[in-house]
């Protein structure tokens, strides 16, 4: 089995990294109105936490997926776990289909019809999910290689208007936590690390280089934050829809010859967000493949698509969106929670099950 440590780093990398720049710090800034590193503090020890976990309970069950592991303990468990799974993914493509579909509207297509956007975006998500997982991890890295400098390289000239001053006060209180907006900022942590259960049986990854990924990824969570308060302030920055956006929107370099960065920044992410799509369609067919598996994942494929398409026109606007992002919350913290905590429980008991079957 061949080791792709860095194609799952990328994948990790550029999953996160779509998922950061957009609502994450806008749902930070209106949780607390002083103190930010806290919130994103608590967010990103609760993200090595569990993926921790999770890939310590995974490396139990080599070359095997979640499926197969949920599937092998007993039908009442699969139920338990892989459906809520199923659910979650088939939220997240809706969600993320509908949601970036109207940001792309609202930033720079606003003469474009919201159907042709949609359509786009399903089309070649589901055209790269349907050459395989392969296709997916060798589109990341050529994704990353074209994209990642350029996310850099606008990420810090975004410090360009900051005023350190804004930066205090540095105190902070917990309050945050019981807040709706904070727990929607999860999605940002929770979105991108299940895929590392799906991909055991067709290649190995050192577990220490997704850690070395996650550490990556702590400045761009810390200062998609802090920018958009450095550079309006609190007040200002809690009242903008897309305060990282709007930050880099106010970037003025001379040398470069065209005005607006914005527009490469946002084109590198919306490629990001295709390929994060992707990677949920794939993960989900391949549920679905288990459980019905004389239909060919082609057609499953396609019948996914077209379900998820059609019901993103179901949604009327953006308020609506944020209902089913809201309700989608209850979710997303079951699945951070119970998937790592389960797989680890069961690949413990297998493990002192075989201990004891050896004596």
């Amino acid at each position: 089995m061949a080791d792709k440590s860095l194609h799952v780093m990328l994948m990790y990398i550029i999953s996160h990294l779509g998922l950061i720049f957009f609502m994450y710090p806008g749902n930070v800034i209106s949780s607390t109105e002083q103190g930010h590193w806290l919130p994103v503090l608590v967010g990103v020890i609760i993200h090595f936490i569990f993926i921790s976990i999770y890939m310590k309970g995974l490396s139990y069950f080599p070359k095997k997926d979640i499926i197969r592991i949920y599937a092998g303990i007993g039908k009442g468990t699969a139920v338990l776990f892989i459906a809520p799974v199923f659910l979650y993914f088939s939220m997240i493509l809706l969600i993320t289909l509908r949601a970036y579909a109207e940001i792309i509207t609202i930033v720079f297509l606003s003469n474009t019809p919201l159907w042709a956007i949609m359509l786009l975006l399903i089309s070649i998500s589901t055209y790269i999910a349907a050459k395989g997982v392969e296709t997916i991890f060798r589109t990341g890295l050529l994704l990353s290689l074209l994209f990642l400098p350029i996310i850099i390289f606008i990420f810090f000239t975004s410090f360009q208007n900051v005023d350190w001053r804004y930066l205090v006060p540095l105190d902070a209180d917990l309050g945050f936590i019981i807040k709706r907006t904070y727990l929607e900022s999860f999605f940002a942590f929770s979105g991108g690390f299940l895929f590392l259960g799906f991909v055991q049986p067709y290649f190995s990854y050192d577990r220490k280089y997704v850690l070395w990924a996650a550490a990556f990824l702590i400045p761009f969570f810390l200062f998609s934050v802090y920018i958009p308060v450095l550079t309006f302030g609190q007040a200002t920055s809690a009242t903008t829809f897309l305060p990282y956006v709007v930050a880099v929107d106010a970037i003025n370099i001379n040398w470069l010859m065209f005005d607006r960065v914005t527009m490469f920044f946002l084109l590198s992410l919306i490629s990001f967000i295709m390929l994060y799509l992707a990677l949920v369609s794939w993960k989900t067919i391949r549920i679905l493949s288990h459980y019905f598996p004389s239909i060919k994942p082609v057609k499953l494929l396609l019948a996914l698509s077209a379900a998820v398409y059609f019901s993103c026109f179901l949604i009327p606007d953006w308020k609506d969106v944020e209902k089913l992002f809201w309700w989608n919350t209850f979710l997303r913290f079951y699945i951070l929670i119970a998937i790592p905590f389960s797989i680890f429980f069961f690949g413990r008991r297998m493990k002192r099950k075989g201990k004891n079957e050896t004596i």
